[in-house]
């Protein structure tokens, strides 16, 4: 059984994720980038245990991929939309449905299953308001099963991380 954070051991899964790990875990997500030695040189570890903690959390999917991270606005993907969408038929064939569509539509970045009104949350990024328009009517309505979908368009951003902190 795992011990609680209070004896410095967390359980993700089935990995114990001790202090070590965790601070592993925060210096990659801050830098992706980092060095083996930089990282054992920043916790006070050899590299050989650090290169074998990163290799176990990413066999064991708590280190799921390293990303780039890109301005949107640089790139021509400047409206973010929120759209909260709900199915005509609640059924897991048509859930399935959704989601396969849904996992082939690259301008949507994220999608969430939710509870309440709606079924689903999407963020979707485009160049402009056009460009939602032609995702909204020619790919998002034409998903067999389609419901209701609202949409909500982002006017700033306050905060948005990818960091999970932890103790």
């Amino acid at each position: 059984m795992a011990k609680s954070l209070k004896t410095e051991k967390t359980a993700t899964a089935d990995i114990l994720l001790d202090s070590k790990d965790l601070s592993i875990l925060n210096l990659l997500q801050q830098n992706a980038r980092m060095t083996v030695k930089e990282i054992a040189d920043t916790i006070h570890l050899s590299t050989t245990p650090v290169h074998e903690r990163i290799k176990r959390m990413e066999a064991n999917g708590v280190i799921k991929q390293y990303a780039a991270l890109v301005d949107h606005t640089k790139v021509k993907k400047s409206l973010i939309a929120i759209c909260y969408v709900s199915l005509k038929e609640h059924n897991k064939t048509a859930g399935t449905k959704f989601v396969k569509a849904i996992q082939q539509m690259p301008d949507v970045v994220e999608c969430y299953t939710i509870s309440g009104e709606f079924d689903f949350m999407l963020k979707v990024m485009c160049e402009d308001m056009n460009a939602y328009h032609d995702f909204h009517v020619n790919k998002l309505s034409q998903i067999e099963n389609m419901g209701h979908v609202q949409s909500i368009f982002v006017m700033g951003v306050i905060k948005q991380t990818h960091q999970l902190v932890y103790p």
